[in-house]
């Protein structure tokens, strides 16, 4: 990918929607950065495709202060940053709530406000010369359900929900920032049939459409020039089934 080409940081880019996300972009001819908590053999695809990928790790303070310089030092604009890092902790296996809830806090709040906070002169940079520019938030459905089996980390997430509206604000009219936020978009090779039987009707469309669904509403978002501060559902009607 030529360095000409627009910078796109996707954080957690290593497996699942933001691989998927990672390589569509990268394909759209974006110079595409993803970064990554664990190495795994699915970051060498990536660098074969020539995106770039940087260790992070979102529990801790000092690393994403160290992304942020990093992006700084390296890059004079940045077209968008996709927050997408995210761990899913349960209350029904895990002893210590206080540190549970502190991490969930850290990874799927305080990394993006602190990235959104320190990288925002990046975007802001592209947005001038280019017309607009992206913060897309990956939260969860959850975020505006609640989850008894995951209370911290469906609050971690309404708190990022509630971070678009802040950002959308502040970074008007340069930089648009929007979230999405899906149900059941696909399943692990280890659900079996009556876990995915039993997902699948929590839906009023009864499908696992897969990884291509979010990619294209990044690309939806990318594309807008006249939407910012909205939630994205991408839930399937799954609102309505629990409603019924």
């Amino acid at each position: 990918m030529s360095s000409d080409s627009p910078a796109i940081v996707i954080t957690g880019g290593a497996q699942r929607l933001g691989r998927a996300v990672a390589l569509a972009l990268n394909e759209d001819g974006y110079n595409v950065i993803v970064t990554y908590r664990t190495d795994r053999p699915e970051l060498a695809q990536l660098r074969e495709q020539g995106i770039e990928t940087l260790h992070a790790n979102f529990s801790d303070h000092e690393s994403i202060y160290a992304l942020c310089d990093k992006l700084n030092r390296e890059h004079d604009q940045l077209r968008a940053i996709i927050h997408n890092a995210s761990e899913w902790l349960s209350e029904q296996t895990e002893n210590d709530y206080g540190e549970m809830l502190e991490r969930m806090l850290t990874v799927h709040v305080a990394a993006p406000y602190l990235i959104n906070q320190h990288c925002g002169d990046l975007l802001q940079r592209y947005g001038e010369h280019n017309g607009q520019s992206d913060i897309i938030h990956l939260t969860d459905f959850v975020a505006g359900t609640g989850s008894a089996k995951h209370i911290a980390y469906a609050a971690s997430k309404a708190a990022l929900e509630n971070l678009t509206l802040s950002f959308a604000t502040k970074l008007a009219p340069r930089v648009k920032v929007n979230s999405i936020a899906p149900a059941l978009l696909m399943f692990n090779s280890e659900d079996g049939p009556e876990y995915r039987e039993k997902s699948l009707k929590k839906s009023l469309l009864r499908i696992a459409p897969g990884e291509s669904e979010g990619v294209e509403a990044v690309r939806y978002l990318l594309h807008s020039r006249f939407l910012t501060g909205k939630i994205i559902a991408l839930d399937g009607g799954r609102h309505l089934a629990r409603a019924s």
